[in-house]
């Protein structure tokens, strides 16, 4: 091919998806089960599915929809804001899954000349969206080393001395890779750091229902604030596609803005996904919720698997369906090359904590397996673990 044709610089300096790295390593090792990709094991309500099966020879179907959602699902969805999340001033956009919603604000707040702030670990595809987007600016803020937390004093110093002050924060909770919970009140300080400074604060609720040890999710809102969620994991919706973005309504020409975005990309969500929606969120939180009491065992025998990595390794699984174990300490080789070799040797996969900006670290995924399942993956894993803290990295 002629020299002169040359790729994108964005996308050359993006970071290569970490599970696509992922997926090769386990196309490449010999009967793998998976504790890497954030899945859960269930699928849409049943009612949902045999709804939908009447719809899919209707015309409405095949054609476009509006750009910001059907109707009755976005209607259905300021209900539930209201009900559930306590977000009383907020309008809806429907997109194909929180990670386009994710990309849809990146382009609709955000230059490539701003600088923007996220916390390690942090979850790989926001930086990503960053990165792809031609923003190079990325302020990469702590993580309290006991509860993982965002370090709210380091965002005061950050947003005073940066100038100008950074255009969007973005925090996930509870987290993914962690599974940590940011309680109210540190979200709430968060969120008035960045009005004070006149940033943007974008708040990922994917797992909003994924609440262990009688933890409560909360939500914040305000005219700086836009809440992200998404259906995959709640109702078991991967590969329906389905998020949606809550912005503030009384911010003049957001939505405009917002609509430029979406219509260039999706133009909308895939109308037989967001009916999908629409029929499972008429089953009511309760459904979802059911479902995610069967994770507790799952997340119990997972943390008994990382035992051998010693007391104060584990950090997180308050939420979601991740815990954040470190590795042991003095190795000389990295974590991905740790990843690699459970895989091949032990059978089993997880997420390199470099991959979310905190090299030395793994995220574990309990959501995605029957518990069955889960205490095959957890033997391996911790054999792979035992081993490793007693004989080193031996390739």
């Amino acid at each position: 091919m002629a020299s002169f044709l040359k790729l994108s610089k964005r996308a050359l300096e993006t970071d290569m998806p970490v599970m696509v790295q992922m997926q090769e390593v386990i196309r490449g090792a010999k009967n793998p089960i998976s504790l890497a990709q954030g899945v859960v094991h269930w699928q849409p309500p049943k009612q949902a599915l045999e709804k939908v099966k009447e719809l899919v020879s209707e015309p409405l179907i095949s054609r476009y929809g509006s750009d910001e959602g059907i109707p009755e699902l976005r209607t259905a969805l300021i209900k539930k804001l209201r009900d559930e999340n306590n977000l009383h001033k907020s309008s809806v956009m429907v997109t194909s899954g929180a990670n386009q919603a994710f990309v849809n604000l990146v382009l609709t707040l955000c230059d490539p000349g701003d600088s923007v702030v996220l916390f390690a670990p942090y979850y790989f595809n926001a930086f990503m969206s960053f990165q792809m987007t031609g923003i190079t600016n990325i302020l990469v803020g702590p993580g309290n080393p006991e509860t993982l937390h965002p370090d709210a004093d380091w965002l005061e110093r950050i947003l005073s001395d940066t100038k100008p002050a950074p255009k969007l924060v973005t925090v996930v909770n509870p987290g993914n890779p962690s599974g940590t919970y940011i309680p109210e009140p540190l979200l709430k300080r968060i969120s008035d750091l960045c009005k004070n400074a006149g940033s943007w604060l974008v708040v990922d609720n994917t797992y909003e229902y994924f609440m262990y040890g009688g933890l409560k999710h909360s939500c914040v809102e305000g005219n700086h604030i836009v809440n992200v969620f998404s259906f995959s994991k709640a109702y078991g919706m991967m590969g329906w596609r389905v998020g949606y973005i809550a912005y503030p309504t009384e911010v003049e020409g957001f939505a405009a803005q917002l609509l430029k975005v979406q219509d260039n990309i999706p133009i909308c969500a895939t109308i037989l996904s967001q009916y999908l929606a629409l029929y499972s969120l008429e089953l009511g939180p309760q459904w979802v919720v059911d479902k995610v009491k069967s994770l507790d065992k799952n997340r119990e025998i997972v943390l008994e698997a990382l035992s051998p990595l010693g007391e104060g390794s584990v950090k997180g699984g308050e939420g979601a369906i991740y815990l954040w174990a470190k590795l042991p300490h003095g190795s000389t080789y990295d974590d991905f090359e740790v990843v690699r070799w459970l895989a091949n040797k032990h059978g089993v996969a997880v997420i390199p904590g470099s991959a979310c900006g905190a090299a030395g670290n793994v995220r574990i995924s309990f959501g995605g397996l029957t518990e069955n399942d889960c205490r095959v993956a957890a033997e391996r894993l911790k054999k792979g673990l035992e081993e490793l803290v007693r004989d080193g990295l031996r390739l």
